[in-house]
């Protein structure tokens, strides 16, 4: 057998194997996939259908508690206070972007409505007709579809009761119309449409479809829809929908048209029925582009077979290569990472020193009243000395001994200044963990005090009761703060009142500093915490303050933010995560 001959054979079989065996999978495979994106788009409308039913469902009763429309359904000759209804549903109707919104009587009589001032309004017009009205007015939720008597639009009505007490007196309507989530479903894939309980498709992405029974309808069900005035009964023609599974697959034929039909969704809540349909044509030349993709490419291995054999060596060379391009990839990526981990130790690092430069420069600006506040304890220490040395020589004891004392006492006070700024300019090494938020505070004003002894500032501040604990770093946090309140003297130029405060705020605590001062400039509200910004005058500040002290109190898991207050001023509020004091995780542990 030639070589010729040999081939042919081989193709024949091939063209065998593939008809019988590959193109029934891969045409149910593309069917079923088209089914599977079918059922998606199902999925997605039906869920945005119900979301928009629960959505509308209680504006009714939120509408009916206004006492303008029960005063109106008491006094209906009240020409001013109809005139006020009416207004108020139209606002109602473009705020909730409604059709129609409109009250009636018990007799269904509309006596206000949104549309008053258009030439087809709903006043004057009686809906005791429709099944929303006897719903709502027998005292529960109305809710019904149809086509529109007055407007000639279709859409869904919510209907509540509007009650004086436990009286119904009368209804009050909201009317949606769908035309918005019909243009919604023409950019799908799929062609949907939604069908009331007796099988009328009153929504669907195909004009054609609309208002077309999808069932042969009953004389019965005519006549409840020609009671109801629900649809104009003599345009309901049937949409003949032939329907077939077949591997799995549903399948339904419309005009001609054969689509692939995934389950109907029903929303229980509007007794509504939803049905998405896919051209299986589509999907078909897809399975059949892919099966002439499969055969050319079976056809040239068979033609190619002894090509791949000589590649094969070249196979492996080129792999050895990408295995070391892989390597030498592997190896700039590792230089890479370790010198973003440089990076970032640097910047880490660098705000370090930024976090000491603040506070470091912050002690600089208190200098002045620093001096102020160790040289009147130093005359004192010396004035008390020279008396006791006086009364020493006088031999009273007594009146040597009480200024001794009060030299103690005036070294005490210097050496609890100093050690509130040594604390506060060290540099921070601590973790963070839980620290007690009242000392926080404490040492905080202790470091402030000789600025705001040296201005006319009035400090408001009652100390946080119950011991609370928070997440951070005691130094840091001391930081955040002194720099607070120090930018809020500045801003009321030395003079006003400061109000500091710490309250329980949504799980945890939130610590506010409010000023006195003009508050804060239009271009501060997105800028304050960029690092360099600045509202100060040249030379009296770096605009390092804020930005550090935001990237401190988000290291903690908090949050810092600033705004103008209402009655004037500006406040600032450190919103911190609450901890546990140590001695109780200790208790619980060992209880464990």
């Amino acid at each position: 057998m030639s070589a010729g001959t040999r081939l042919s054979l081989q193709l024949g079989l091939l063209a065998l194997v593939l008809a019988t065996l590959v193109w029934p999978r891969v045409e149910r495979y593309f069917l079923a996939d088209a089914a599977a994106q079918n059922g998606v788009t199902l999925q997605l409308v039906s869920d945005g259908l119900s979301a928009a039913l629960d959505r509308y469902a209680p504006l009714p009763n939120l509408i009916a508690a206004r006492p303008e429309l029960a005063e109106l359904l008491q006094a209906p000759g009240d020409a001013r206070l109809s005139e006020r209804v009416n207004d108020i549903l139209l606002n109602t109707a473009i705020s909730v972007t409604a059709s129609d919104v409109y009250l009636m009587d018990m007799d269904g009589l509309t006596l206000a409505a949104s549309s008053y001032r258009k030439e087809r309004s709903f006043v004057g017009r009686n809906f005791s007709f429709r099944p929303y009205f006897t719903q709502a007015a027998a005292g529960g939720l109305g809710r019904y579809f149809a086509l529109g008597t007055t407007s000639g639009e279709r859409g869904y009505f919510f209907a509540a009761p509007v009650r004086d007490g436990s009286r119904i007196l009368g209804v009050v309507a909201v009317k949606f119309t769908v035309e918005a989530f019909e243009e919604g479903w023409q950019a799908a894939s799929s062609n949907i449409f939604v069908t009331d309980p007796a099988g009328i498709v009153f929504m669907a992405s195909r004009p054609d479809w609309r208002l077309r029974a999808s069932v042969p309808l009953t004389p019965r069900a005519l006549s409840v829809i020609r009671d109801n005035q629900q649809y104009p009964a003599d345009r309901l023609a049937l949409l003949e929908i032939a329907r077939r599974s077949a591997d799995g697959v549903d399948f339904a034929e419309i005009d001609g048209t054969e689509y692939i039909a995934s389950s109907s969704a029903a929303l229980a809540s509007a007794g509504w029925t939803v049905t998405a349909l896919r051209r299986a044509a589509p999907a078909r030349v897809q399975a059949g582009m892919v099966f002439a993709a499969i055969a050319l490419l079976a056809v040239l291995a068979l033609c190619i077979a002894a090509y791949l054999r000589h590649r094969a060596a070249q196979r492996v060379q080129v792999h050895r290569m990408l295995e070391q391009r892989v390597e030498q990839r592997t190896k700039a990526l590792r230089h890479e990472i370790e010198e973003r981990r440089r990076t970032e130790e640097k910047l880490r690092r660098t705000q370090a020193g930024l976090v000491q430069a603040g506070k470091l420069s912050a002690l600089g600006q208190m200098s002045a009243a620093l001096s102020h506040e160790f040289n009147q304890p130093l005359q004192a220490v010396k004035a008390y000395a020279e008396n006791a040395q006086t009364f020493l020589e006088r031999g009273e004891t007594g009146e040597v001994r009480d200024n001794i004392g009060r030299i103690s006492r005036m070294a005490d006070r210097m050496a609890a200044i100093s050690r509130h700024l040594r604390n506060f300019a060290r540099r921070p090494g601590e973790a963070i963990g839980p620290v007690p938020l009242g000392l926080v505070i404490d040492d905080a004003l202790a470091v402030s005090a000789p600025k705001l002894k040296g201005s006319d500032v009035t400090l408001d501040y009652i100390p946080v009761g119950g011991a609370p604990w928070v997440i951070g770093g005691h130094v840091r946090l001391q930081q955040v703060l002194v720099n607070l309140i120090s930018n809020a003297v500045d801003a009321m130029d030395g003079r006003g009142r400061l109000t500091i405060a710490a309250t329980r705020h949504e799980g945890g605590w939130r610590v506010t500093i409010r000023d006195t001062g003009s508050g804060l400039p239009p271009e501060a509200a997105e800028q304050m915490f960029d690092p360099f910004f600045t509202t100060k005058p040249m030379g009296q500040g770096l605009g390092l303050g804020l930005s550090i002290s935001y990237n401190i109190v988000r290291d903690f898991g908090g949050t810092l933010w600033g705004e103008d207050h209402p009655e004037g001023g500006a406040i600032f509020g450190i919103d911190l995560v609450a901890a546990e004091a140590p001695d109780q995780i200790a208790g619980r542990e060992a209880a464990e």
